[in-house]
């Protein structure tokens, strides 16, 4: 990284209507939901209509605006969903609604999200019902047995359905002729529901379901006289479905672990007084009290002199940290050993948790190009198996290759595997899960594009300054080169640097503090690009220059800055009024695990590159160190040349965590920032690294590459179990028990597969 000049560096309120919103805050009522803007559903701001962001005392008139382009954000909880075809049909019924722009079903966290240009809240709610779904209001506690359905009402088709298939079995041995009447009664009553959703959900635009499969072949094998057959699939369907549904449910674990990190309410200390109060009424400033055991409600910054922290959930640090008063936590810390006050940082829904879940979230519009390709094909495929069991029940026949009723069985059982619901699922259940892993890791990662191109890395790139090193340097020396005394060049140099943010800029400007050094006034101050900074000092021209780019250096000193720099110093040239008085050398400490870091990079097959705006002695010392290649006294545009020209050989990420590192993360393959970064590094960067250590690279890479193995593997579970089902069909040899069974227990088997990267390994 440059010299920093060289570098050129509450409660929601109620809406419903596209008018001036006035605050009626309620209770939600039976079988509504509450509508949100698109942020993490919370009980704070149950039973409302609202926009970003809206906190108490908050002016009416200014909250509730429209999003850009003229629509309304809204989001609710749906319930009933067991793989992404059914969110697939939610959105496909939404958005033939007048007034939608556009519908997400977020399945992660089982969120639906419109956007429409007027209120289209009942309309909604009607679009869902019809189609076969619930809409849920946001519980104040996910184990609440009060809105938990029993596990009798969870599986009492299952329930009855088997005792009438056990009843229906044990009347065959006895009376054959009523056994098998009590067979069709209780396939009718098993298909009647059935029917229903698929009805619902043909009405709502998606023909094509798991519903509309199993009531054409338990209804064909009832004509055909399959009747006990016909009751037993419909069993198998209904455990299937049961399956589905935990399977689901443990696929969305990662994420509500997360959501249980965040207390529902803080304890805030006002003139003394203390108050429970939800974390929407939280604002920066405010100060909290966390008792001993107790996880931090949103992030903040420690008051207290000293305490410990676990930070495992968040960072994966497996021991308790030690923090001083100052030092910025975390939300989903726990104190472990006392009570401890903290001054709120963040805003509400703003906090590392509600930023990780957020990203989460947007993953699902952010998918790999494998997950685009699985959806589009997946569309297709329910029609296709369609048509080839029409096919096989007619052609055969009507060519004499034999009777009609075995070709039927045979087209029956072809349409139970016509079901895509263990394809559809296969990738999103392996990122998922693989984005919460991270998480728990200490990285964060923008979605299930980031993470496939993270996981086929070749090569990094990373800055110097704030990345391989510490980012704090110090002054280690002034080298006069007139009659300028050290206090005199150190007074100058700082009076221009201040207000920088640069961490050299920073370094010079402790230095002269330190010394209690009195600064002069510094005028018009003006960065020179690539360069350095130029500014006004009691009518003298003071200029801070790299020394590349110094005119006049004479020989002697010249190799006195070459000397300097070939020990790993990085040196700026003070001149006043062209006149070079004289250079500071400052010294950046490499992060203690640089080096380990960079040699788990390398186990992983990946070659490590610094580019930096330092000069090639100080950049060829660091490098050394660390046992890489180097480009050195690069500027801004010329680091983005270089990820350019890199990334056409191979795929490349560039790590860094300044402003001038932005452009480059930009042009790179992937985008990496230090969690300590600006937010312009972690705004272009497609990861980030919260714990701030570089020894998070490799197992972030370790596991990127684990989930696409996973996801292959699902791949080839899901379209390999219906090849074979679909050549042993057409030999006879699988039944319409069998076809069910396999399609459910392919869909378990995916995601169970998928929850495997949700395991903790050690790096």
């Amino acid at each position: 990284m440059h010299h920093p000049h060289a570098c050129g560096c509450g409660k929601s309120q109620a809406r419903h209507t596209p008018v001036k919103p006035q605050c009626q805050l309620s209770q939600p009522r039976p079988h509504t939901l509450s509508i949100h803007a698109a942020t993490p559903v919370t009980p704070e701001s149950a039973g409302c209509c609202c926009d970003n962001n809206s906190s108490p005392g908050s002016d009416p008139d200014e909250e509730g605006e429209r999003r850009p382009g003229g629509s309304y954000p809204f989001s609710w909880q749906v319930s009933g969903m067991d793989c992404p075809s059914c969110a697939r049909t939610i959105e496909t019924a939404v958005r033939q609604i007048s007034g939608v722009t556009d519908a997400r079903v977020l399945f992660s966290s089982e969120k639906l999200v419109v956007n429409a240009d007027s209120d289209v809240q009942s309309a909604v709610e009607q679009a869902v019902k019809k189609a076969g779904f619930q809409l849920a209001a946001p519980q104040k506690s996910a184990a609440d047995s009060d809105s938990q359905p029993s596990r009798w009402q969870q599986n009492r088709m299952l329930i009855t359905l088997a005792l009438l298939v056990l009843a229906s079995s044990l009347l065959s041995h006895f009376a054959p002729a009523w056994g098998d009447r009590l067979f069709i009664l209780t396939t009718l009553f098993g298909l009647a529901p059935i029917a229903r959703s698929a009805w619902q959900r043909l009405r709502s635009g998606s023909p094509f379901t798991i519903e509309t499969l199993m009531t054409l072949a338990a209804a064909g094998a009832l004509i055909i006289g399959a009747h006990a057959e016909a009751a037993m699939v419909l069993v198998l369907f209904q455990l299937g479905e049961q399956l589905e549904g935990y399977a689901a449910a443990r696929a969305r674990s990662g994420v509500t672990r997360l959501m249980a990190l965040r207390p529902e309410s803080a304890t805030r200390l006002q003139q003394g007084q203390r108050s429970e109060v939800p974390l929407a009424a939280l604002q920066p400033g405010d100060v909290i009290e966390v008792a001993a055991g107790s996880r931090l409600p949103v992030d903040g910054r420690l008051i207290s002199p000293l305490a410990s922290f676990d930070e495992s959930a968040l960072t994966g640090e497996s021991l308790p940290v030690t923090r001083a008063s100052g030092e910025t936590l975390l939300a989903g810390a726990t104190s472990v050993d006392r009570l401890v006050m903290l001054e709120v940082v963040s805003k509400p829904g703003e906090s590392a948790i509600d930023r990780i879940l957020q990203l989460i979230e947007e993953a699902e519009t952010h998918r790999a190009p494998v997950e685009r390709f699985i959806d589009h094909f997946s569309r297709i495929y329910t029609p296709l198996v369609m048509l080839l069991a029409l096919l096989v029940m007619v052609v055969p026949p009507l060519l004499g290759m034999g009777e009609w009723q075995p070709w039927i069985y045979k087209g029956l059982t072809l349409l139970l595997i016509g079901c895509p619901c263990a394809l559809v699922i296969s990738t999103p259940a392996a990122i998922t899960s693989g984005l919460a892993a991270a998480a728990r890791q200490g990285a964060l990662i923008k979605g299930g594009a980031a993470l496939e191109r993270l996981s086929s890395l070749r090569r990094m790139a990373f800055d110097k300054t704030g990345t391989l090193t510490i980012g704090k340097p110090q002054l280690t020396q002034i080298l006069a080169f007139g009659s300028a005394s050290e206090s005199e060049m150190l007074a100058l140099s700082a009076a221009v640097e201040q207000g920088a943010t640069h961490p050299l800029a920073s370094a010079i400007v402790a230095a002269a503090q330190a010394r209690n050094l009195t600064l002069p006034i510094a005028q018009d101050q003006q960065v020179q690009a690539g360069r350095g900074i130029r500014a006004e000092v009691a009518g003298q021209q003071i200029q801070l220059l790299t020394p590349g780019h110094t005119p006049g250096l004479t020989p002697q000193q010249s190799a006195q800055i070459a000397q300097r720099e070939a020990e790993g110093e990085t040196l700026v040239v003070l001149l006043r009024d062209g006149e070079a008085l004289g250079a500071l050398a400052l010294r950046d400490q490499l992060r203690d695990d640089a080096v380990a870091a960079l040699q788990a990079l390398k186990k992983l097959g990946i070659e490590s590159l610094m580019l930096t705006g330092d000069n090639p002695r100080a950049a060829a010392a660091i490098a050394g160190q660390l046992d890489i290649d180097y480009r050195a006294s690069l500027l801004p545009a010329d680091k983005v040349a270089a990820i350019r020209e890199l990334s056409q050989q191979q795929p490349l990420a560039m790590v860094g965590d300044g402003i001038n590192d932005a452009p480059a993360m930009k042009a790179a393959t992937l985008g990496i920032a230090m969690g300590s970064g600006t937010d312009v590094a972690l705004e272009a960067a497609d990861a980030a690294l919260t714990r701030n250590q570089l020894s998070n690279l490799a197992p972030m890479i370790a596991l990127a590459r684990r989930t696409r193995r996973i996801i292959r593997q699902n791949i080839t579970i899901a379209l390999g179990l219906k090849a074979i089902f679909l050549v042993t069909t057409l030999l006879g040899l699988t039944g319409l028990w069998l076809a069910v069974l396999a399609d459910s227990g392919a869909t378990a088997l995916v995601t169970a597969n998928a929850l495997r990267l949700l395991r903790r390994r050690g790096h």
